[in-house]
């Protein structure tokens, strides 16, 4: 949580300035102490009034604003323990990058004492553009952190990748810039996301997994100081900064992956929502219609699991794994944890994991069983590592 730290957040001029209200919000319900600075454009785009009420601070637009004795850059760029700019625009970007000053925003960064962090949103051909990639990595090469963007619907109704993560999401990267790095020098193996078990080349059997819970594991990991390796099955989410990823489809590509990974794992993650069972038969050609009925021949697929808990030798690697359930939750995460011999496992209602950002988790332990409120998913995630970190400790 944020509890007794303090942030300002920069608002750029794009469409997704609207979510800027729930982003202080939420920084806010964390613990921090927000303040407000505002492009010209940002204030076209949300009225610096909305967030003046939020804050119980003025919204600053003006570099010049005389409510201030001294200079507002200077004074707020001393003050925050973090500065988050959301949205970042490519025009934003692009002067953040050469040093320019010559707005509020722009100023607080220059004087900013604190972790800064940039929340990108424009068209998918503005972040695709060379230049923009360049300003990027120069800000990246001078300390900055940045959370997105994601795939998803445009301002112009078109679908790609320079929509601006949600405010939880950005919260969940806030929290990231204060992490210990208890997992230094420490090595991660994390599956997430679904497999897709083929029938033909059209077909598949899958899940709905989206893959955001390991996926806020292997960030916030890397976020700590470890070496992640994320397994990912099929899934559109963007590779944490510092993490590793190996894309799979199947869930023997999954074990093939994790086998090879794992050898110098200090802990193995296994969030990932694998089929139990696959066809036994995968046609070459697309499988045609009849008048009847079709019988589909399933085989069991490996247990990962199971085999690594089988397999270990002594306490080494720390093994997590998940159980998703429809029932007696935490009743049947307690047999899977000492049938598949684990030493921690997390166990939530398909009403609770499937698709949002946030999740309601029990955490069950051969110790007993830890009920968490409900949380974002990346806030989970630290919690899990919180016990894999103590684990290793012992």
């Amino acid at each position: 949580m944020l509890e007794g730290r303090r942030v300002v957040v920069g608002i750029g001029g794009g469409i997704a300035a609207f979510k800027a209200v729930t982003l202080v919000r939420e920084l806010q319900r964390r613990g921090a102490e927000v303040r407000v600075v505002m492009t010209a454009a940002g204030a076209r785009f949300i009225g610096p009034v909305s967030l003046a009420g939020l804050t119980g601070k003025p919204a600053v637009v003006d570099l010049w604003d005389p409510s201030y004795a001294g200079e507002v850059h200077v004074e707020l760029g001393a003050w925050a323990d973090a500065v988050v700019v959301a949205p970042a625009t490519m025009n934003l970007l692009a002067r953040a990058a050469n040093g320019h000053a010559d707005d509020v925003v722009l100023a607080t960064l220059a004087c900013a004492r604190g972790a800064l962090l940039f929340a990108p949103a424009m068209h998918e051909r503005m972040w695709g553009r060379a230049a923009t990639r360049r300003n990027v990595a120069a800000l990246a090469a001078d300390g900055a952190r940045f959370v997105g963007p994601v795939e998803g619907a445009l301002a112009n109704g078109e679908v790609g990748a320079g929509r601006m993560a949600e405010p939880e999401e950005i919260a969940d990267a806030v929290e990231g810039l204060f992490a210990s790095p208890d997992l230094r020098g420490r090595r991660l193996v994390v599956s997430a996301g679904p497999t897709h078990e083929d029938l033909d080349p059209v077909r598949f059997l899958g899940n709905r997994s989206t893959g955001r819970m390991g996926f806020a594991i292997a960030e916030a990991a890397a976020a700590r100081g470890a070496e992640v390796v994320l397994v990912a099955g099929p899934v559109t989410l963007a590779t944490p900064r510092g993490v590793e990823r190996v894309d799979v489809r199947s869930a023997r590509e999954m074990e093939a992956a994790i086998q090879a990974a794992v050898a110098r794992a200090d802990a193995v993650v296994m969030a990932a929502a694998v089929a139990d069972y696959r066809p036994a038969e995968r046609t070459a050609q697309k499988r045609k219609k009849s008048d009847g009925p079709l019988t589909l021949e399933l085989v069991r697929n490996p247990d990962i699991l199971a085999g690594l808990g089988a397999s270990r030798q002594g306490a080494r690697p720390v093994l997590v794994g998940f159980a998703l359930e429809t029932e007696r939750v935490v009743e049947h995460a307690r047999a899977k944890l000492e049938r598949k011999q684990v030493d921690l496992v997390v166990a939530n209602h398909a009403s609770d994991g499937f698709g949002g950002a946030d999740n309601l988790v029990t955490l069950v332990d051969a110790a007993g069983d830890e009920p968490l409120p409900r949380a974002s998913k990346r806030t989970i995630a630290d919690r899990i590592l919180d016990r894999i970190v103590d684990r290793l400790r012992d």
